[in-house]
């Protein structure tokens, strides 16, 4: 199984690092994509620590939307502070995750928009996939996408919570779709199952996003790596196949996606 997006330099993870390594492995993930926040060098330092304890690790470097606005005076600058954390990160293989929340509007939404852009100009630079975060900004989301990846752009939608319309657009793209423990709730909508039934199992992925939305039966607890379980099994059942096609179908897209 692969975890496509984690926060274990997160520093909730800081103290039993190595034990929710070791249940990962225990657990067969074979591989996480842990998102590190472009900048922050409590993050950065803890990505060492799961490099060393886990070599198979691999991270994304992006300046989130929530964080944007502290690039409002150079929306350029953000790009620059990912290519350099890129460059210092060898195990590194994707810019994110980036995006726009207009959920929370942490930062004014033109200079989410600019410092998305100017991500994904680098993505194109570097030539690496992306890592996309849209919270009810999916339209310009998208054209943004569209105008800014020239067609060429590779990526994955993360925590895909969006509609049959959003995945259609996503895959037309030729990006991924990532489902998280949220397929697992007992109030997910019946569109957001009929609209991740409908992604082939070629363009999923698998995630936690952990230490957030732990899935049935861990919610209100940490989420860690090991849960992705849950997820393979949900989408096991979605779509009518057994877990370990899903689970190989999905390491095999992973792969393919950021070419680890």
């Amino acid at each position: 199984m692969i975890d496509s997006h984690c926060h274990l330099a997160d520093e909730t993870f800081a103290n039993d690092l190595h034990d929710v390594i070791a249940r990962a492995r225990d657990a067969g993930v074979a591989r996480v994509m842990v998102i590190l926040d472009g900048g922050n060098a409590a993050e950065a330092d803890q990505a060492r620590r799961i490099a060393d304890l886990w070599p198979d690790t691999r991270f994304a470097v992006g300046v989130h939307p929530h964080q944007a606005h502290q690039f409002s005076d150079d929306p350029d600058r953000a790009a620059a502070v990912a290519r350099d954390q890129m460059a210092s990160t060898p195990a590194a293989r994707a810019i994110g995750e980036i995006g726009l929340d207009y959920h929370y509007d942490f930062s004014p939404r033109d200079v989410q928009q600019a410092v998305f852009r100017a991500q994904v100009r680098l993505a194109l630079e570097l030539d690496r996939p992306v890592v996309i975060h849209t919270r009810e900004a999916d339209d310009d989301t998208i054209t943004i996408l569209r105008e800014e990846g020239r067609g060429v752009l590779r990526g994955v939608l993360h925590c895909f919570t969006g509609d049959a319309a959003l995945a259609r657009a996503g895959l037309d793209l030729g990006f991924y779709i990532s489902v998280a423990g949220i397929i697992t709730f007992p109030k997910t909508t019946a569109g957001l199952r009929a609209a991740v039934r409908a992604v082939p199992l070629d363009r999923l992925l698998t995630e936690t996003d952990s230490p957030f939305l732990a899935p049935v039966p861990y919610r209100g607890k940490r989420n860690e790596p090991a849960h992705v379980s849950r997820v393979v099994e949900a989408l096991a059942e979605l779509h009518g196949v057994s877990s370990r096609d899903v689970a190989q179908r999905t390491a095999t897209n992973f792969d393919t996606l950021f070419r680890p």
